[in-house]
């Protein structure tokens, strides 16, 4: 396990992500560009951009540097009373012996949604049935929505579809409403089409020399305290 064990008793909250093995150059390169690394929960040097100012960088990774490097299979949810991370673990562990590891296709950089995050482009059925198969089999674990979250979900619009999915599964954009991304800056809405550019290339260029990125685990992430950086506890292997 990555992080101590007084975390077994109650997290805030906790997810499912897709993320790189944590030794590869996929998870430093990622890590890096959001200048934290959710392993350990140090600060790391983010790379330098030509045209881009070290504090506008800092500022438009937070949000996502709070999250981790990662991409969502099963979104942040309060684990029901009675069950616990290792509740959690255990059936991922049994959902990981189901499931077979495979290489991600091509991901490209995307402003799609107008934030910039890492695309796979080509067939993704592979990817979407495991993400589905993490929502539908853990699902059992996770605590109703409360009124007030969901009062907060709908803050942002959501298509009837999305809203009933969230009223099934907890979070509106999965099966058919998922898309699988690894999320690099929050909104960029209030940036000028120069700049938003000059962004897209600067990623691409950080993360194009990596080639294929193998997607082989499920990783376990905790919210230890509510607004807390969420930091990786364990992963589990799936079928190579």
């Amino acid at each position: 396990m990555i992080l101590d064990e007084k975390y077994l008793a109650t997290p805030y909250r906790c997810a499912v992500y897709f993320v790189p093995n944590i030794h590869s150059a996929w998870w430093q390169a990622g890590s890096a560009w959001l200048g934290r690394c959710a392993a350990t929960g140090q600060p790391m040097a983010q790379p330098s951009l030509a045209g881009i100012s070290p504090q506008v960088q800092w500022t438009l990774t937070a949000e996502p540097r709070r999250y981790g490097w990662h991409a969502t299979l099963k979104a942040p949810f309060k684990i029901k009373p009675g069950e616990n991370l290792k509740s959690v673990m255990s059936a991922m562990q049994a959902l990981a012996q189901s499931l077979n590891a495979f290489d991600l296709p091509a991901l490209q950089v995307s402003t799609e949604g107008g934030f910039l995050a890492l695309r796979p482009e080509g067939d993704v059925s592979q990817i979407n049935s495991t993400a589905a198969a993490c929502v539908k089999e853990l699902h059992r674990l996770a605590q109703p929505l409360s009124k007030p979250d969901l009062a907060r979900r709908r803050q942002v619009p959501l298509t009837p579809e999305q809203d009933r999915l969230m009223l099934a599964w907890g979070y509106p954009y999965v099966l058919d409403e998922f898309e699988f991304h690894l999320s690099l800056s929050h909104k960029l809405d209030a940036m000028s089409d120069d700049m938003r550019t000059a962004w897209q290339e600067a990623a691409q260029a950080h993360f194009a020399p990596l080639g294929v990125c193998r997607f082989d685990q499920l990783a376990l992430f905790v919210e230890p305290e509510r607004g807390a950086d969420f930091l990786l506890f364990d992963h589990v292997a799936l079928r190579s």
